[in-house]
């Protein structure tokens, strides 16, 4: 009988719904944090993105400029001379709020980085984006899987990422 009824608990979390795009890639009743691990001056420099929900940004930078930090988000293979420029005010340990001059506004918060800051996973709490981010365009696939892992804890819906080669 126990058996039984164990299984009938794991088929019945098997058939939990699926956030909908509407909300965002992730449930929005799921807890989400910002990781213990951050530290600003590690997390600077370029970043690929590796895999997306949404947003399809192919590279991201943490730079410095004249107003403070800001997120560079622009295509491959550099940030140079282009991209769309989000000045970053922190929030928080390892959150952010992002404005562009026409007054967009986007929060990311860093759920997880690895210990060497090559791999990270980003996201925020309404879920309409996520980013697995690598100082790398190939390579660290423990790491790629951990921070998918750390996105579907944060209540991201994995089967929506789309991995780049």
């Amino acid at each position: 009988m126990k058996l039984a009824f164990l299984a009938m608990v794991v088929l019945g979390g098997c058939a939990a719904p699926v956030p909908d795009a509407a909300h965002g890639f992730r449930d929005p009743k799921a807890l989400i944090g910002a990781t213990s691990r951050f530290d600003a001056a590690r997390f600077k420099g370029p970043w690929v993105v590796r895999g997306s929900f949404g947003d399809d940004a192919s590279q991201i930078a943490l730079v410095e400029t004249t107003g403070g930090a800001a997120f560079q988000l622009c295509a491959l293979p550099a940030c140079t001379g282009g991209g769309t420029l989000w000045l970053a005010s922190q929030k928080g340990h390892g959150r952010y709020v992002l404005s562009r001059p026409d007054g967009t506004t986007r929060e990311l918060w860093v759920l997880w980085v690895d210990e060497g800051f090559r791999t990270a996973a980003v996201g925020n709490p309404a879920g309409d984006y996520g980013w697995i981010l690598d100082r790398h365009p190939t390579g660290g696939s423990d790491r790629i899987t951990a921070a998918q892992e750390i996105l579907d804890f944060n209540g991201y819906d994995i089967s929506q990422l789309r991995m780049r080669k």
